[in-house]
């Protein structure tokens, strides 16, 4: 099947007034690179929405295409590189060129407290992030549910990738992924 490929930048989505930020590292080759938008029409979106709408985040448990009525309650999804990267490893001038995008995100999210980083590079670029914009000097490594002040009033969650590989060997499941957001949904209340 042919399929017209969106093949741009890709911002996030959701709820404006969220106070949680999910973040990945960047769309998926042949899921938000080619629909549209972040974390739709690939298998880690189809895991990642089924435990969304699980923890009551997500109004569906799909995410197939840009119009299919998928609705984000008090969280807003986005990627820190808005393109996808060369063999999924970002160069450290692709990052620097997209935390001005990435920046507007979160300077919108006013009500920011969490950002969950999907993924151990994803993780990183949130860290190399807030050492780049903010203050923050700590050395931290990622953990799957760890928490980590990165700035005033902003924590950083660690999370396992919702990737087919981390799903498929058990690294994380639906049990383990609904359970880290309801912690971070009794965070934010």
């Amino acid at each position: 099947m042919s399929q017209t490929y969106w093949g741009k930048p890709i911002t996030g989505f959701g709820d404006i007034k969220s106070k949680i930020l999910l973040v990945g590292l960047a769309p998926a080759a042949h899921g938000g690179n080619r629909t549209g938008r972040v974390f739709t029409g690939d298998k880690s979106s189809d895991f990642l929405y089924k435990c969304l709408f699980k923890a009551k985040i997500a109004n569906q448990s799909t995410s197939t295409h840009l119009d299919d009525g998928l609705k984000l309650k008090k969280s807003f999804i986005t990627t820190a590189l808005k393109c996808v990267p060369p063999e999924d490893k970002p160069l450290k001038q692709e990052l620097d060129n997209c935390f001005k995008f990435f920046n507007l995100e979160i300077n919108q999210l006013k009500n920011l407290k969490v950002i969950i980083a999907l993924g151990k590079i994803g993780f990183d670029a949130c860290v190399y992030y807030f050492k780049s914009n903010y203050d923050f000097k700590e050395k931290i490594k990622f953990s799957h549910g760890k928490i980590f002040k990165v700035s005033k009033g902003i924590l950083l969650v660690g999370c396992y990738h919702p990737s087919p590989r981390n799903v498929n060997t058990g690294r994380i499941s639906e049990s383990k992924m609904t359970y880290l957001l309801k912690k971070v949904i009794k965070l934010v209340n």
